[in-house]
């Protein structure tokens, strides 16, 4: 069985808010200095599922991302986790797709690597939180599509899919090949060790250019980005002067009850 797992990498979404800024007139966001980029915790999700299915099914573990400027430690860092083999799809003009263009770019990378039996992705993008991705996908690639799972299992052709619903969740089932986005329910990456970090360095590696898919450019965004800016917070601290404390509740009472439509 084979199982085709992407990823992306992001901004690391757990650093200090103070460290991210905006540059509004090109309409991006700066990286912050000094902080490195990371796996979308959402896609880690996604390569432990992946690694689970070839933990029960002996499956092939094919890790793919595409993007602007990837770095290496990052985006191999699945294959040190346990996964067999990692594809590259890196350019300049990948820089700031949409989700439908990454969609469309990694839907030519994974007709270029061949038949899979399961593709798999974070339910969604720990930077734009869209959450489309892999519906784009599965789109393009004309196959069903699952999202939100918190386990997966396969069972010949056939792919039973535990779904998360807003109180539990239901029991799916489809047929490879087939799309399943992973929720974050599923659990996170497993830890890293050093045999595993060893490993990594002997497994293929394969990088592609536009050229290599038989494109030009990316296919055309469908997004149309206006704005985008650092909301402005201002905070107000209004101190209650009182003596004792049920006179401070009440005044403060009053205040809220001012303060309500």
């Amino acid at each position: 069985m084979r199982v085709i797992v992407c990823v992306k990498q992001v901004m690391d979404p757990e650093a200090p808010a103070s460290s991210f800024k905006v540059d509004r007139e090109n309409k991006r966001v700066i990286p912050p200095a000094g902080t490195p980029p990371v796996l979308s915790p959402f896609d880690e999700n996604a390569v432990e599922a992946a690694l689970r299915l070839k933990d029960e099914n002996d499956a092939q573990v094919i890790v793919l991302s595409a993007g602007g400027k990837l770095s290496r430690p990052v985006v191999k860092k699945p294959l040190s986790a346990g996964a067999d083999e990692l594809f590259l799809v890196e350019g300049g003009e990948f820089e700031g797709m949409d989700a439908f263009s990454a969609a469309r770019v990694l839907a030519m990378a994974i007709e270029k690597i061949g038949g899979f039996d399961v593709a798999l992705t974070g339910r969604q993008a720990a930077d734009w939180d869209e959450g489309v991705t892999g519906p784009f996908l599965a789109e393009a690639l004309g196959v069903p599509c699952v999202t939100v799972a918190r386990k997966i299992t396969v069972q010949g052709d056939k792919v039973i899919v535990e779904r998360v619903t807003d109180d539990g969740y239901e029991v799916v089932e489809t047929k490879t090949p087939c799309l399943v986005t992973v929720s974050n329910d599923l659990g996170e990456l497993r830890q890293i060790t050093m045999p595993g970090i060893m490993q990594a360095k002997t497994k293929p590696v394969t990088e592609w250019k536009a050229n290599d898919l038989g494109m030009g450019a990316p296919p055309e965004s469908r997004i149309e980005l206006t704005d985008l800016f650092a909301p402005e917070r201002d905070t107000v601290c209004e101190m209650i002067e009182a003596d004792g404390p049920e006179e401070a509740a009440q005044k403060l009472a009053e205040i809220i009850r001012a303060g309500c439509p």
